[in-house]
């Protein structure tokens, strides 16, 4: 997960990596490339809150929630079930980054030009991710090639 975003991120107890395989970088980048989407999906939702009521009405700013699984990278997919209302947990199967939903951040009110900072950060990150996706797939197809010349 990169950027600059405002979130909430829960990490399990350290597990035993297994070895990587080419196919990983495209698991990481697909997982970040999620999570970004989902801070999107938030700060969107922030953005159209302040837009709605200038100065007038308060909405609470709410904050993407991320876990961390460190089980899933080691090849064991058991692991707590704690997400949240507006996550899909079919969504999030194998990847090692999951959202649990949004939650509103005390005492906090929206502010546009702070949530569309949020949204421009999470942009780049998704674009970042984005690089290694496709530099993963290079890396994938190469290794294909290679193994079709032997």
């Amino acid at each position: 997960m990169t950027g600059n975003v405002a979130a909430t991120v829960r990490q399990r107890a350290p597990a035993t990596l297994s070895p990587m395989n080419e196919f990983d970088i495209l698991q990481s980048a697909a997982a970040g490339m999620d999570a970004q989407r989902a801070a999107l999906d938030v700060a969107a939702r922030n953005v159209a809150a302040a837009e709605a009521t200038p100065g007038a009405g308060v909405f609470e700013r709410m904050v993407p929630r991320f876990a961390l699984d460190n089980a899933d990278l080691a090849g064991d997919a058991a692991g707590d079930d704690d997400s949240e209302p507006g996550a899909d947990p079919d969504d999030a199967a194998g990847l090692p980054v999951r959202f649990l939903g949004a939650v509103p951040e005390r005492g906090v009110d929206v502010d546009a030009v702070t949530e569309m900072v949020a949204v421009l950060d999470a942009q780049r990150a998704y674009e970042s991710d984005a690089s290694v996706f496709d530099a993963g797939k290079r890396l994938a197809e190469r290794t294909i090639d290679i193994g079709r010349l032997q």
